[in-house]
């Protein structure tokens, strides 16, 4: 018989489902919003779906992230750094260090070959140093999130962004637009001057490779290349870069599972029930 594991990662700002077999079975994103609660029994009933599964199938269920107390099925909470580090190791066994860029903070985890944490930093303080300082910058120049990257690429001098607080930055794009600096020359530069933050952070940490940037900074091309050409190596990209912290809490909720039926000593787990209230 067939046992299945989920993984509900809740993000500042995008929830995540991973239902895990084998392999990977299905896989849900649904941005959080201030309801975390409806959209992690949401979520669930979405991957359920897709999977074609009874929720009774789900042998054991772990949630990870900021609002990881929020998802009342979850049999076992798992911090985002172990969690990020046992998925981003799953898909690549010589990953040492992982960048992880939210839309709140920023991380940096070196692992070793089994997936064990070995030293992290974060940068949870200040938003400049994580993608809200795209999504402001995207929003005052009227662009969607998601074009920001494709239309850095397209820079041919990039600016100088010299404030690091978020605010002025925003006012120093603006002041440079009206000056007829070209949007592709701007956005150049933020994401050098995002970059630059992360990297010195990274730093913090021994750089070891490989390097995997996961999060929804692994999904801007341009923040991408920014930070290949500070950290002065290449960094692998997952197939989807938001989904490693679920993935990872998926694989660690088999692990458990696993290892409990090993010593014949079944894991407690919640009654699989989802709150139809909360998934409408």
């Amino acid at each position: 018989m067939s046992e299945y594991f989920a993984g509900i990662d809740v993000g500042s700002t995008m929830t995540k489902a991973v239902i895990l077999e084998k392999e990977i079975v299905t896989s849900v994103i649904g941005p959080t919003g201030p309801e975390q609660r409806r959209l992690a029994n949401r979520v669930m009933q979405e991957a359920l779906d897709q999977a074609g599964l009874a929720f009774d199938a789900i042998a054991y269920v772990v949630s990870t992230g900021y609002g990881r107390i929020n998802v009342p099925f979850a049999d076992k909470q798992v911090t985002e750094i172990s969690c990020h580090a046992k998925g981003v190791v799953s898909l690549f066994p010589e990953a040492r260090t992982i960048i992880d860029i939210g839309g709140q903070d920023s991380k940096a985890i070196n692992v070793d070959a089994t997936g064990r944490v070995t030293n992290f930093i974060m940068n949870d303080k200040c938003a400049a140093g994580s993608g809200r300082f795209i999504e402001v910058i995207a929003d005052s120049l009227g662009l969607a999130l998601h074009e920001v990257g494709t239309v850095s690429l397209q820079s041919v001098a990039p600016a100088t962004i010299s404030n690091i607080c978020t605010i002025w930055a925003q006012q120093e794009v603006a002041s440079s637009l009206a000056e007829g600096v070209p949007i592709p020359d701007l956005l150049a530069g933020v994401h050098r001057s995002l970059a630059d933050r992360v990297a010195r952070m990274v730093k913090r940490i021994k750089v070891e490779k490989e390097v995997v940037l996961t999060g929804g900074g692994g999904k801007n091309k341009a923040l991408h290349q920014a930070l290949e050409e500070q950290l002065g190596c290449e960094i692998l990209l997952p197939p989807e870069p938001l989904i490693t912290g679920a993935l990872g809490a998926a694989l660690l909720g088999r692990d458990l599972y696993e290892k409990a039926l090993s010593k014949n000593q079944p894991l407690e787990t919640k009654p699989r029930v989802l709150e139809a209230a909360q998934i409408l």
